[in-house]
């Protein structure tokens, strides 16, 4: 099969990589729009959407097809750095991880109205212990300027940025 070319599949991912089954993991604080992008994705409503936090607590898979190539998403519960003792975001987190460690490519997700955050930091810091292949999502873009947020999310130092509204579709092509 040949690669998605000038996609976040495509350019971050090898050959190889690409024509096998990709698993793609939808990572980021709570909130961030990863259970919008995942019924994107998917075509689907299997993911409950709401908004507030912590909806999403264990992971849930789905998945889809761009032109001849399938993938599987994974969608989780947001990472929180600072999850040291409670109940309920401590398994969230382990769930992530463990998407994670399943997944081909991350898809690192992060709120553009909210803008970049001390969370965002540290959560890519763990991330990249991984070494996966990644892509930085900046959900939420509508009526933000992307040239002030492409700005703010560049101090993360990502090469694959891209700009989506999972909720309206917008930019949500260019990924896959």
């Amino acid at each position: 099969q040949p690669p998605l070319k000038g996609a976040c599949l495509g350019s971050t991912l090898k050959h190889e990589e690409v024509s096998m089954s990709v698993v793609i993991a939808l990572v980021g604080r709570p909130n961030v729009g990863k259970s919008t992008l995942f019924n994107r994705l998917t075509r689907s409503r299997a993911a409950l959407v709401a908004d507030f936090p912590g909806l999403t607590r264990d992971r849930l898979y789905g998945v889809g097809q761009v032109g001849p190539v399938p993938y599987t998403v994974i969608d989780t519960g947001g990472l929180t750095p600072s999850v040291a003792k409670d109940a309920i975001e401590l398994p969230m987190s382990e769930q992530a991880w463990l998407a994670i460690q399943e997944s081909t490519i991350v898809f690192f997700m992060v709120d553009g109205r909210a803008g970049l955050s001390s969370e965002d930091h540290l959560v890519l810091s763990r991330l990249r212990k991984y070494a996966k292949p990644m892509c930085l999502i900046v959900n939420k873009i509508d009526g933000v300027d992307r040239q002030q947020a492409l700005v703010d999310f560049s101090n993360l130092g990502l090469n694959q940025v891209y700009f989506i509204s999972s909720s309206h579709g917008m930019g949500v092509s260019s990924l896959m």
